[in-house]
């Protein structure tokens, strides 16, 4: 919503007529939304843009005339606004969303099946959500980010960074594990993401960055270097298994309303690793990881929060300061070099906090 509380304006972009007609019908059922154009390809969009001036745009990757991410490209060069992408729940269509994310789409969704109609009220929900956020995020280009190096030696096998992120996180997350180098404590990730995309987001990073990425599976042990990402549908959680950490996998219900879920990784780091743990909770819409990041704190974690400028969505972060479970609150190109700082410290979080990133 804007300043004056008037419904914030949306244009949705799909050759599908179907697709455009449904989107419309969803959008336009929330008092706090209206569809104010349907567009077939880039070039009526950019002619309903200029018409119109909308808050927000939803986008397809694969039309006609112009590919999607060539538009958007334009769009973010020419004229920067809040995009959600709608796409194919495919592995193509994986790499193409998380390249539109990394151009600066705030957040992206399947396309609806709309041969499905039991599952349309539990889309249409999760469309309005994302497009209120979109309405009022900061989209922003991010940087390429060089790894900090360690200031001290770092017991690698007893640390544990644990990373949590939603709306805006998967570059939210380059930029992080860009700033690690090679020989950092190992590191698990949840981010909020569907099946069929995590795998492609963990090659994505293992390409961008310095470390060894990947998607977690069952019994996987964390090594230091290493990153693993929880799968899209499944929790992902930490065993201690003497010295080494374990990840382990859960189908168990969605806890506030994800599957993979930032609480449930954060709980178990809490239990698992206690003060060698560091938990950082970066940019997304909602409240997950607030109240585990709480729990690591208690445990005698490290735990840093993404500030509101940096953030695409200040909701995540915003409630762990809010609720008192964020130690230090930096923007997103400190988090790295403080994680590390913070594992290197001897004694957890009571040693930790008197070495202030300046």
């Amino acid at each position: 919503m804007t300043t004056t509380q008037r419904p914030a304006r949306v244009l949705v972009v799909d050759d599908s007529a179907l697709i455009r007609q449904l989107l419309t019908e969803l959008i336009d059922r929330a008092p706090d939304m209206e569809v104010v154009g349907a567009a077939r390809d880039p070039y009526d969009a950019r002619e309903q843009i200029k018409a119109l001036n909308p808050d927000v745009l939803t986008l397809d990757v694969e039309m006609p005339k112009m590919d999607g991410l060539v538009f958007l490209r334009n769009l973010m060069r020419l004229r920067p606004m809040p995009v959600v992408m709608v796409s194919s729940l495919t592995r193509e269509g994986a790499d193409e969303t998380l390249e539109a994310l990394a151009l600066g789409a705030v957040d992206f969704l399947p396309k609806p099946q709309v041969d499905i109609a039991e599952g349309l009220e539990a889309y249409a929900e999760d469309l309005l959500d994302k497009l209120r956020a979109a309405a009022r995020a900061r989209p922003r280009a991010l940087p390429d980010v060089r790894p900090t190096a360690m200031r001290r030696r770092v017991r690698t096998t007893e640390r544990l960074l644990a990373v949590g992120a939603s709306t805006g996180g998967t570059e939210a997350i380059r930029v992080f594990l860009q700033g690690l180098p090679r020989n950092c404590p190992g590191v698990v990730v949840t981010q909020h993401i569907p099946p069929g995309f995590s795998a492609a987001f963990a090659e994505r990073m293992n390409r961008q960055t310095g470390l060894v990425v990947s998607e977690a599976q069952d019994g996987q042990r964390v090594l230091p270097g290493h990153v693993c990402i929880a799968p899209g549908d499944r929790h992902l959680e930490i065993e201690r298994d003497g010295a080494r950490y374990v990840c382990r996998l859960s189908d168990a219900p969605p806890v506030n309303r994800h599957r993979p879920s930032v609480d449930v990784l954060f709980r178990s780091v809490a239990v698992a690793a206690g003060p060698r743990a560091v938990g950082v909770l970066m940019t997304g819409m909602g409240v997950d990881g607030a109240e585990g990041l709480g729990a690591m704190l208690a445990a005698g974690a490290d735990t840093l929060a993404q500030d509101e400028a940096t953030s695409v969505v200040w909701g995540m972060p915003g409630e762990a300061v809010h609720r008192g479970a964020a130690a230090e609150v930096l923007p997103l190109e400190r988090l790295a070099e403080a994680a590390l700082a913070r594992a290197s410290a001897e004694e957890g979080r009571g040693g930790a906090h008197h070495e202030r990133t300046a």
